[in-house]
């Protein structure tokens, strides 16, 4: 099965390259069956249509009204559509726990759809290089929590994805003009849990960093061994999977696998073209390695608001997660709000504020877990974003801005002895976006 996937994906790419480089004396339009590669504006009329497009991760659902500008080529009856986004940045940060680093965060995802019977058959994968260009497991990111790496707690950084971020075949049947019944079996994928993840929704589409909430509300959108169940009707979706609950470990480079330990479901409505709203509960088994004894229940609500004008767009979300333990019922929960507003064509100003509880292992200050340690949520940190960038150059199909932002910190009293009372931090990067 994985070996299919990787044979797509290059033959995916292959074709996607030969429509790019395609000679006047070997148009597409001289081919049989081949339509000339072009961007597409993906804007779907209905949740039917726009579940059966699946321009994101996963089976998530932003707004009808979102842009999904993608390349797309069409022959003999399969649609072959590529879209990624790349990030170089640098990063300063202040404070007693600051660190610097240039570093890149990115993804790729090559797909192709055709009709089969009464539905829609995808098959998609999304690659990412920040296993090479991330380096010593994680970016600087004051405050940041999630994950391990080779025995330690990953703190004040955000890991890199893995290479395989999704590996899936989707399968969408009508049963009848306006009920939608699909199928998502994933080796590496995105369950039915939370929102759009923040590298693919519009409301964070130019910021490079993650959410200090990113374990609170959306860090399953790479997990193993996913199957999904969906049935939508009209503008209301039901969905339930389930999946491997451990998150992905140290090594970047390989597919992790597991049972099927882990439940998940979702329940989605979008009622007009510029909303959409979610709310998600799991039970995860096993999440961290370092408390392979703790399972954890969380729940996701979120809003997400999205208004297209003339040479521009207004991307929002409102999200909520909370993570309880069911080992001890300790519960940290995590408020986001974020923006993105584009402009008179090449301009994008955005804001992210959080509100998000922190767990007594940034007391560890990257050390090693010690023997009989618990890991408590006990207390509070807001971080507050504002960033800006602008479009240069006018190469077909490849958006280039450069831009940055920078987040200072309202910290508690608990930890301004390890981080000071006025962190903060700064990037500068340049933002390269297929389309």
């Amino acid at each position: 099965m994985r070996g299919i996937f990787l044979m797509l994906t290059i033959a995916t790419g292959a074709v996607l390259s030969a429509a790019q480089d395609t000679q006047p004396d070997m148009s597409d339009s001289d081919m049989p069956g081949m339509k000339h590669n072009h961007t597409m504006q993906m804007k779907p009329q209905s949740l039917l249509e726009l579940i059966e497009q699946h321009s994101t991760a996963g089976t998530d659902a932003q707004p009808l009204s979102t842009s999904h500008a993608m390349l797309t080529t069409e022959k003999a009856g399969w649609t072959f559509m590529f879209h990624g986004d790349a990030f170089v940045a640098d990063i300063q940060q202040s404070g007693r726990r600051g660190r610097d680093k240039f570093f890149s965060t990115n993804w790729i995802m090559p797909m192709a759809q055709r009709k089969v019977g009464n539905g829609t058959l995808t098959f998609r994968t999304m690659l990412s290089l920040e296993p090479a260009t991330i380096s010593q497991e994680r970016y600087p990111e004051l405050f940041q929590q999630g994950e391990t790496a080779y025995g330690k707690p990953i703190t004040d950084g955000q890991h890199p994805h893995d290479l395989f971020m999704e590996l899936a075949v989707l399968y969408d049947y009508r049963l009848t003009e306006k009920t939608l019944l699909s199928f998502y079996f994933a080796p590496m994928g995105d369950p039915a849990m939370g929102p759009v993840a923040y590298p693919h929704r519009a409301s964070a589409s130019e910021n490079p960093l993650a959410p200090l909430g990113h374990h609170l509300q959306d860090s399953t959108h790479i997990v193993s061994d996913v199957v999904t169940v969906g049935l939508a009707y009209r503008n209301v979706r039901v969905e339930a999977s389930g999946f491997h609950g451990r998150e992905p470990d140290e090594h970047r480079w390989n597919i992790d696998s597991g049972n099927l330990d882990t439940w998940s479901t979702r329940f989605t409505v979008v009622p007009r073209k510029n909303w959409s709203m979610q709310y998600s509960i799991a039970q995860l088994h096993s999440p961290e390695a370092g408390a392979p004894a703790e399972d954890i229940r969380r729940m996701t609500a979120s809003v997400i608001y999205n208004r297209p004008f003339h040479n521009g767009n207004w991307a929002s979300l409102l999200l909520y997660g909370r993570n309880q333990s069911l080992s001890d019922g300790n519960v940290g929960s995590g408020y986001l709000a974020e923006s993105t507003l584009g402009f008179r064509g090449r301009n994008n100003a955005w804001m992210r504020i959080e509100n998000v509880d922190r767990t007594d292992e940034l007391l560890l200050n990257r050390g090693a877990i010690p023997p009989g340690f618990t890991e408590r949520y006990f207390t509070r940190v807001q971080a507050y974003t504002a960033g800006y960038d602008r479009e240069i150059g006018n190469i077909p199909h490849l958006s280039t801005a450069i831009g940055g932002q920078v987040t200072w910190y309202g910290v508690p009293q608990a930890l301004r002895p390890e981080y000071g009372q006025h962190p903060a931090g700064a990037v500068l990067f340049l933002r390269l976006r297929v389309h």
